[in-house]
């Protein structure tokens, strides 16, 4: 019991904070913006602690089930921290441009940021890094089909129709999760993985597990974790709200927070994997989370609005638009023949530091 209470210190340290926050939020909410900023950063942070728990267990989850199935857990896993803090967030102070700000930065993170600091840092390393180019095909079309469908058609439907526009667009996003899903873990499973045979040799060393606990424990954690974070998030939702309020920042800001938060877990697996030379849990990590956010995220939120009677703003703004097709433009041509390198790492890494000069000008 001492052992699990000691790995599980940081979702401990979330658990209180939730506790606490709940009966003093009014007091939070009632001493100015400068308390309230304070206190939702802080919130934020304990989030993220209890996402890093969620991931790690999401990790355990993955390495007993093995690739693709694996990585399907994390990227999924990551996927529900951002649909629930989403979720509250939209449910506290509906914002028409949230949701899109959100997946928008989210993709941007996901491969820009996660994908080219991994593979920068594996190449530096490493030199060239090998993957199976099959998932990275199969991932960017449906990347592009999917955003296209989602975030940049929504452009040119008349006002009028877009409760139509929006049932057709969860139906069409379910077809294609449904499909692909098939296709990770079914016949075309070996699009998603990679043999490395220094990792086979390995599998029965000291190395083999992130810890002993069984199967059931890790899924209990999960859960509570993610109900931790929602708790949380209902408290920083509010915080942040008052706390940025007046100052000018760009709203773009508070989506990128978002995906920040549900991608930090992300950010540590892919790194350890570029640096262990294991480049396919990379491809699988970045583009699989940018695809489930796409995919997993717009169904839900586009029924939450047809529930409300309150459409979102899902589509993109030209400067968006224009981000999106060079990054999948890139990440085609860089990610075509099953090799990385520090060179291709830096190109997306350049686009992502890009993104953030464009939010922190307010476009």
């Amino acid at each position: 019991m001492g052992s699990v209470i000691k790995q599980e210190k940081f979702l401990l340290l979330a658990i209180l904070a939730a506790l606490a926050a709940y009966p003093l939020e009014h007091q939070l909410l009632g001493h100015g913006r400068t308390v309230a900023l304070i206190a939702g950063l802080a919130l934020v942070a304990f989030i993220v602690c209890a996402s890093l728990r969620v991931a790690h267990h999401a990790e355990v989850l993955a390495e007993k089930v093995g690739d693709p199935y694996g990585t399907m857990i994390l990227t999924l896993s990551a996927v529900l921290v951002e649909v629930v803090i989403l979720a509250i967030m939209m449910s506290n102070e509906p914002s028409p441009t949230l949701v899109r700000d959100t997946i928008y930065a989210a993709v941007m993170l996901d491969i820009n940021g996660i994908l080219g600091l991994a593979a920068l840092m594996g190449g530096l390393k490493h030199g060239e890094q090998v993957y199976n180019d099959s998932s990275a095909r199969t991932y960017s079309v449906m990347i592009l089909t999917a955003m296209g469908v989602s975030m940049v058609v929504p452009e040119f439907i008349p006002e009028g129709d877009w409760k139509l526009y929006s049932a057709f667009t969860i139906g069409a996003m379910v077809v294609l999760y449904t499909l692909f899903l098939r296709m990770q873990v079914g016949p075309h499973s070996y699009f998603f993985s990679y043999n490395y045979p220094e990792k086979k040799k390995q599998r029965h060393g000291p190395e083999a597990s992130h810890e002993p606990g069984s199967l059931g424990m890790s899924i209990g954690i999960l859960v509570l974790g993610v109900v931790v974070i929602g708790a949380l998030a209902e408290v920083m939702s509010k915080s942040l709200d008052l706390g940025l309020e007046g100052s000018g920042a760009p709203p773009v800001m508070t989506a990128i927070l978002v995906a920040a938060i549900s991608a930090s877990p992300e950010i540590l697996t892919a790194l350890r994997a570029a640096l262990a030379n294991r480049m396919q849990a990379v491809v699988n990590i970045a583009l699989g989370a940018s695809l489930s956010t796409v995919i997993l995220t717009v169904p839900v939120m586009e029924a939450m609005a047809l529930y409300s009677g309150q459409p979102f703003q899902m589509a993109m703004t030209p400067v968006q638009t224009v981000m999106v097709f060079i990054t999948l433009l890139v990440c085609a041509i860089n990610l075509n023949d099953g090799q990385t390198n520090a060179i291709e790492g830096m190109t997306h890494f350049v686009l992502f530091a890009t993104f953030i000069m464009l939010s922190c000008m307010g476009l």
